[in-house]
């Protein structure tokens, strides 16, 4: 057994399962590129089969990224298994992660399967997988609600057939720490050849304790992979932490006794690219990536940091990515101070010509607010990401009255595949007539099931950064925009959804 904890993060895959948090490939890559930075051990890349779009963004990351080792999830058939080891081909290191529902409920109720069917289907998944590529992992489905004596076996049979890692999920959150802690312990004693494999955990959050359950199939179990997604980004309530996870093993090393390779200091930016591509805003109080992770707001609590920051943090700011100057640059920065800034802030552009473009946007911003943070020039930087692929809708300019008294006005142009409309709408107020005028010519009839906005930094020269899921045919899709004029922003989020909307992307719902 290895002293060194593998961090296994699955935003791409079981991240991207939020309703509304579904990314195009170029997102992915960027995501990708960015856990790449952070050092992420594996990434998992997406469920190859489930669609072309996600079987092309596999392939892309596969044949881009060259550190980490990339894996595609897969149920327990050769037709997923082939795609799946198609999609990995170009990859330095390859891992495919075959799956399938071992508890009673899953196999009675979803899989309509006897135990011994799964049984054979799992050892057959495994031998098949393990012909493509060495790599094999392979996890039961609802693994910790499984009969123990059925899944220790099916268990011991598939590591027989090849698989070198064992993921035991939490497929629904149900798991207390000491007992999930110890369940793992039990398997691992239990399977004879428990040994020829490395052990892994993968935990929801339904009840608020995936990462304590993850760290205790770590600490009690003597699992040395954890499955975890940025800002605990995934369905339902979401995954285990990968920030929590990874600075709870750093900051607690005394306890934990292990290493990782993880590169802390890039966590705070991938954590905003995350935020910003999907819509899903990170709470103020969130550990580690939070507005307020590293704020003192009592006077005791303050008096204490100034004269020895140990007395109220454990961690440094700084080792997560957090800049000690919150005021970076200004209208009068040049190009290279900018460029500065976004390595600091392990932001990676394509090309100069990005950064061009980036640093244009910058200008702009620039001229109208007096100080720019660096929350502002990570959004900034995520929507040129985004304004540089080809959008059937693009903002180009609005305006709008609104007085007490009287109905607000909005009028707005936009391009439609390049031509220019404009459209005018009253509202109930400046933003729902803004989106109103939007509708007024594309008529998507799409519901909006979330708006929210929040203020990037924290002062009334702000950006606003808008979020807006739309719902459509049974497909949910986020928009997000950002820009000082918060009726502007909203406009921005509404046209990104709306794009969206328009992409022909299917998804397929994997492992939970």
């Amino acid at each position: 057994m290895t002293d060194k904890l593998i961090i296994f993060d699955t935003t791409l895959r079981d991240g991207e399962q939020s309703p509304g948090a579904s990314m195009t490939r170029d997102e992915k890559l960027r995501i990708a590129r960015q856990l790449e930075r952070l050092k992420v051990d594996v990434i998992e890349a997406g469920f190859a089969a489930s669609s072309n779009g996600d079987f092309e963004a596999v392939q892309l990351i596969a044949n881009t990224i060259r550190d980490a080792t990339i894996c595609s999830l897969s149920r327990a058939n050769d037709k997923d298994i082939s795609r799946a080891a198609e999609a990995l081909k170009g990859a330095n290191r390859a891992r495919i992660h075959t799956f399938i529902a071992t508890s009673a409920l899953h196999m009675e109720k979803k899989l309509r399967m006897t135990p011994e069917q799964v049984f054979e289907q799992a050892k057959q998944a495994v031998r098949f997988a393990r012909n493509l590529v060495e790599d094999i992992e392979f996890s039961p489905e609802d693994g910790y609600r499984s009969d123990p004596d059925f899944l220790c076996r099916v268990i011991e049979a598939v590591i027989k057939e090849g698989a070198t890692t064992i993921n035991v999920p939490d497929t629904v959150g149900y798991a207390i720490p000491e007992l999930y802690g110890n369940f793992i312990k039990d398997l691992r004693e239990r399977v004879p050849n428990s040994d020829k494999a490395i052990w892994s955990v993968h935990c929801h959050n339904d009840l608020g304790m995936a990462v304590a359950n993850s760290l205790a199939g770590v600490k009690i179990g003597g699992a040395r992979q954890v499955e975890c997604t940025i800002n605990g980004l995934g369905e339902r309530a979401g995954n285990c932490s990968l920030e929590e996870v990874v600075m709870a093993v750093k900051t607690r090393r005394d306890y934990f006794g292990l290493e990782l390779g993880i590169d802390t200091r890039h966590i705070l930016a991938a954590s905003r690219m995350v935020s910003q591509t999907t819509g899903f805003v990170v709470q103020p109080n969130k550990a580690v990536v939070g507005a307020n992770a590293f704020a003192h707001a009592s006077g005791i609590h303050q008096d204490g940091v100034l004269k020895a920051r140990d007395t109220y943090e454990i961690m440094r700011a700084e080792d997560v990515g957090w800049s000690a100057n919150k005021i970076v640059l200004g209208k009068l920065s040049g190009r290279n101070a900018f460029k500065q800034r976004l390595q600091e802030l392990g932001v990676q552009m394509e090309s100069e010509a990005d950064i061009n473009a980036a640093f244009t946007r910058f200008k702009e911003l620039a001229d109208r607010k007096s100080e720019i943070f660096d929350e502002d020039i990570l959004a900034l930087v995520s929507e040129e990401n985004v304004s540089q692929h080809k959008e059937q809708f693009v903002f180009v300019s609005l305006s709008q009255h609104s007085e007490t008294g009287e109905r607000p006005q909005a009028s707005i142009v936009f391009t439609v595949d390049g031509k220019e409309v404009k459209g005018t709408s009253e509202g109930n107020g400046p933003v729902d007539a803004s989106l109103k005028a939007i509708e007024s010519h594309v008529k998507s009839g799409a519901e909006m099931v979330l708006y929210s906005v929040n203020a990037i930094s924290g002062s009334t020269e702000s950006q606003g950064e808008v979020t807006v899921r739309l719902q459509n045919s049974g497909r949910v899709v986020n928009g997000v925009g950002a820009d000082p004029d918060i009726v502007v922003a909203s406009a921005k989020a509404y046209l990104s959804a709306l794009n969206k909307l328009q992409s022909k992307a299917d998804r397929v719902a994997a492992q939970g």
